[in-house]
């Protein structure tokens, strides 16, 4: 399965939502999924998370998609995280 495929999937159930696929093992089979959405505001990582599962579940079901991690966060987690980040510096740069 493509990470494009997997992209789509997202997109279609959770329409708001910034998608970022990457294949781990280069077997078109085992991906980390990553999205944004405002739709996750309000629920639990786990209900975040079922959201996600929900929408590539037919693909983890016929088995074209053997392993997923999954990592949600809204909008403003996305936007504090990179402040913070910005703040950050590598010692010996």
């Amino acid at each position: 399965m493509e990470p494009q495929e997997i992209e789509r999937l997202v997109q279609e159930t959770i329409r708001d939502a910034e998608v970022r696929v990457s294949d781990l093992t280069g077997t078109g089979d085992h991906f980390e999924i990553v999205v944004v959405s405002d739709s996750f505001r309000g629920k639990t990582l786990i209900e975040q998370h079922q959201l996600v599962q929900a929408s590539v579940k037919s693909a983890l079901d016929d088995g074209r998609i053997h392993a997923i991690q999954i990592r949600t966060a809204t909008k403003e987690d996305k936007a504090k995280r990179q402040s913070a980040d910005d703040g950050l510096r590598i010692v010996g740069e």
